[in-house]
């Protein structure tokens, strides 16, 4: 399975981040180009270990299970999946030539990936190796879902 923390992986996200513009229109879902990235930047932020969110109650009940379900395969992740309000942008409008560049940058950051283990929102408490799939996946679903 990809793994953010595998160079040609991480090379491969970037690529796709750097095909999206202003005109880039999604798929599905109810967000425009700016709130993806935007949305994007804030997920690797806490990925990263740079911010916390509280663990939801019924993640506590889930989280894990979800977890393993979303990671047993190549499988991409559902279209429309829930959020944490945390991560939900609702400005429609801002710099969409910036949030790439500190999506970019982010995830360039993976290279030098330390923290033992991440307390995700909804998983819990997850293994690098969690983690280094899961970040994959979810850059990849917003990536697929603009066509990059």
């Amino acid at each position: 399975m990809k793994s953010i923390f595998d160079k040609p992986t991480r090379d491969e996200l970037i690529g796709r981040i750097n095909t999206l513009n202003e005109n880039s229109t999604a798929q599905w879902g109810s967000m425009n180009i700016y709130q993806m990235l935007k949305h994007c930047v804030l997920a690797e932020e806490m990925y990263l270990g740079k911010t916390k969110h509280p663990r939801m109650f019924l993640g506590r009940l889930l989280g894990q299970s979800t977890l393993k379900k979303i990671l047993k395969d190549e499988t991409p992740m559902s279209r429309n999946a829930p959020t944490a309000a945390a991560f939900k942008v609702t400005e429609k409008e801002g710099d969409i030539s910036a949030e790439k560049k500190k999506w970019i940058a982010l995830t360039e950051e993976y290279a030098n990936y330390q923290p033992p283990y991440l307390v995700h929102w909804f998983f819990g408490k997850m293994t690098p190796e969690q983690v280094g799939q899961f970040v994959y996946k979810h850059a990849d679903h917003h990536l697929r879902q603009f066509g990059a």
